[in-house]
């Protein structure tokens, strides 16, 4: 099945990113859009991501082959609903939600398990909205597909190569599956973060210290209760048995924890830290789909203006490609100041020597 035509319910950080990495790698897919908020509809047409535009009634979601539901899941089975009674035969629905039972049963319940492709991009922001939307925030970032039972799998297929296309990572698995793995890695993550951000405000002084010294570790693990607080309470309640089952498994876990430390367990404490050393290192040298793992070095450079922006520019002119680079915040933990990260373990030994050379100093992983 080819996309000619692709539309988008929603231009929000997702949807807006999605919609932008397919006009970036298929400027000849014509893409159809539609969002509540108008001025978001039109700043999309003025950056050439939305071809066509579409009022209320959604009529010109006709003739689209594929549509993005990138909304809310209480949003999204309206638009569903409405979009059923208007889209060609052969148009494949799919959404973009954090948690798939409830679209799923829905899907079930009305007969349409020959064109939904449930979808989940694992990629996102603490920041909202169309205008913090990229054209590569989805590159790298895995996208777990989890289609209904009746669908073609030439379909499931045509819709793993468009994702492919933009440089995400399709992953296919049951819905079932999904709201069981995300809520392990995704939901029960934010909740921690959240309760460890509370526990601080609750438990500092008149003096505000443990505000004042919220660096470092800290920062980095509860980054992500920065995001909306809206979607997290609709995560929650749309997959209440997954997060519960594990946050049982977490409460048992912590227990353990305590019992190790209130007894001055040492040989214990120390299995616990060794082995979750071992297993979270395993994370990012293990290759992702088609993609190698990372390579990164860490570099002491002085704090002054141009610094990332020289170094950056002696990798170029070597001919090194950077996969990423940027200043480590949490100091408490990592050596150098500058990180940096490369797709192959040959361009990381180029750039070790290249830095060497000019009496860089390099802390190697």
């Amino acid at each position: 099945m080819t996309f000619n035509t692709i539309g988008f319910v929603g231009l929000g950080l997702i949807g807006g990113s999605v919609a932008k990495s397919i006009k970036r790698v298929h400027p000849e897919i014509t893409i159809v859009g539609y969002n509540r908020n108008q001025e978001v509809l039109k700043e999309a047409v003025r950056d050439g991501v939305i071809d066509i535009t579409s009022d209320d009634s959604l009529e010109a979601f006709r003739e689209c082959d594929l549509i993005f539901l990138c909304v809310p899941v209480v949003t999204a089975l309206d638009f569903m609903d409405r979009l059923r009674h208007i889209k060609k035969e052969s148009a494949i629905l799919t959404d973009v939600g954090s948690v798939k039972t409830g679209i799923h049963k829905y899907v079930e319940e009305e007969g349409l398990t020959d064109c939904f492709i449930g979808g989940h991009p694992m990629a996102g922001s603490e920041k909202t909205g169309y205008a913090n939307s990229s054209d590569r925030l989805i590159e790298n970032a895995w996208y777990i597909l989890t289609p209904a039972g009746d669908v073609d799998v030439h379909i499931i297929s045509d819709l793993s190569t468009l994702i492919s296309s933009m440089g995400a990572l399709p992953l296919i698995m049951t819905y079932e599956e999904h709201d069981h793995v995300t809520a392990a890695i995704s939901h029960l993550p934010h909740v921690i973060s959240a309760s460890l951000v509370n526990l601080v405000h609750d438990q500092d002084g008149p003096e505000h210290y443990m505000k004042l010294i919220a660096a470092g570790g800290f920062r980095d693990i509860t980054r992500i209760s920065s995001s909306s607080p809206q979607m997290w309470q609709e995560i929650c309640l749309d997959n209440p048995d997954n997060i519960c089952a594990m946050m049982d498994a977490y409460i048992s876990k912590l227990i353990d924890y305590r019992l190790a430390i209130r007894n001055e367990n040492a040989e214990e404490l120390l299995n616990i830290f060794t082995q979750c050393k071992d297993y979270r290192d395993s994370f990012d040298t293990e290759p992702r789909g088609s993609l190698p793992g990372e390579h990164r070095i860490y570099v002491d450079i002085a704090d002054e203006p141009g610094a990332i922006a020289q170094i950056a520019t002696m990798l170029a002119m070597h001919n090194i490609s950077i996969k990423n680079i940027g200043i480590v915040h949490n100091r408490e933990f990592e050596q150098g100041v500058l990180r940096i990260v490369f797709y192959e373990k040959d361009a990381k030994e180029s750039a070790i020597r290249v830095l060497e050379d000019r009496n860089y100093y390099v802390h190697k992983e």
